[in-house]
Formats: structure tokens, sequence, C-alpha cells
């Protein structure tokens, strides 16, 4: 697995990949792997996040399952909460106060974008083309910047499964 570097020239090039197993997903720079998001098995909730900069578990919190909190695989502390609010708004926020607003544009095949707090995008996630864009490199530490990719893809996933539950239980109805 070859590091992600914020440093580096990675406004584009970074693509996803479904992998033969249905339930793991891979993060490519220029063909080269630079991590993996998989669920340990079918009736997990949990996604395990992989790069070189580290090894995050996320896994589902509320009632309704829309909200979802981090935690470093290796110590099993958290490290971030995420919450999302009734009318589009939600937040990922560290254990060490920073902040970063997710977004999403578009009903079919919609463009996720994570925003700083000084209201600049960091990371923009294309679900049609599967590709990464992270226009503001070296904004943001490389770990970090790691974390906000997989994290987002993680949450691409799960609102793919809440709107299949959705359509199956109008069609079951």
């Amino acid at each position: 697995m070859i590091p992600l570097s914020s440093s580096s020239a990675i406004s584009s090039g970074l693509t996803w990949k479904k992998t033969s197993c249905s339930r793991n997903y891979e993060l490519k720079l220029n063909d080269q792997l630079v991590g993996t998001l998989e669920r340990p098995s079918f009736w997990s909730s949990e996604f395990v996040a992989n790069t070189q900069n580290g090894t995050w578990t996320f896994r589902k919190t509320g009632c309704l399952g829309n909200g979802a909190e981090v935690f470093d695989s290796a110590s099993q502390q958290s490290i971030a909460t995420f919450k999302s609010e009734w009318g589009g708004g939600s937040t990922l926020t560290f254990t060490d106060g920073q902040s970063f607003r997710l977004q999403c544009k578009g009903w079919w095949r919609p463009v996720w974008s994570v925003i700083a707090e000084s209201g600049q995008p960091v990371v923009v996630l294309d679900v049609r083309d599967k590709t990464v864009d992270v226009p503001t490199a070296g904004s943001v530490p490389d770990s970090r910047l790691s974390l906000l990719i997989m994290f987002t893809w993680y949450r691409v996933l799960k609102a793919e499964e809440d709107a299949s539950a959705a359509v199956l239980v109008a069609a079951v109805s």
C-alpha cells in the first residue's frame, strides 16, 4: 500500500473500485493501492478502513443509524463522531475539536464534498465516476485527509444501503 500524501499532486487520479468480494472496496492512486474499506461480515454494521496513515473502524450510532463514531482500530479509542441532522446538515467532529461538514448534491449519482471550517472543500467524491478529488492539497494533515476520504466513502455506501432498504420496503408495502 502506498502512502496518500497531501503534499503530492493528488488533485486527481484517485479512484474507487469494488473488489471481487462485494463487501470490500479499494482506493487507488494511478492504479496503486492507497487504501481499503471492508465490511468484516455481511451482518456487521461496522466498516474497517485501512491506509498507510492508519486503520479506523466506523460504527453506526443513533436510533435510526444516521450517526457514526470513528475509532482508532488499534487502541479502540474514539477519535471522531458524525451527526446527521434533519434538513441535510451533517458534521464530523474530531476529539481535538476540528470539524468538517459533509455535503451531498444531486440525486442520481451525487457528488459528496467534505468542507473545512474555513468553507473550503478538502475532498470531493464523485459517485458516478468513482473518483476522489482533493482541491486544497496540503491544507489537512495526511492522516486526517486519509480518514476523511475513507469516511466519506463509508457514508456514500451507507446512503446507498439506506436507499436500497427504502425501495425494498416500498415495494413490499
